[in-house]
């Protein structure tokens, strides 16, 4: 694993560690785990776009649904 050097607002830095220890973790893993997340997003943008070729066929007859009945379960 390599080291890296970040720099930001103390508060800042503080209030991180706070909501990280609310967590139950670390600042580092919380910081290991965005990085993850961050370089994920592109292929996860690829996924969604092939989902939505893949469903490019669904159609509502031209029907808009209310927040009520998309919420529905």
């Amino acid at each position: 694993m390599k080291n890296i050097t970040l720099s930001a607002d103390e508060d800042l830095i503080e209030q991180a560690r706070a909501v990280a220890r609310s967590r139950r973790t670390t600042l580092n893993a919380a910081f290991r785990e965005w990085l993850i997340q961050f370089t994920a997003r592109p292929s996860r943008v690829r996924e969604i776009d092939a989902l939505m070729r893949r469903l490019k066929y669904v159609d509502s007859g031209g029907r808009r649904y209310t927040r009520d009945e998309l919420n529905e379960r």
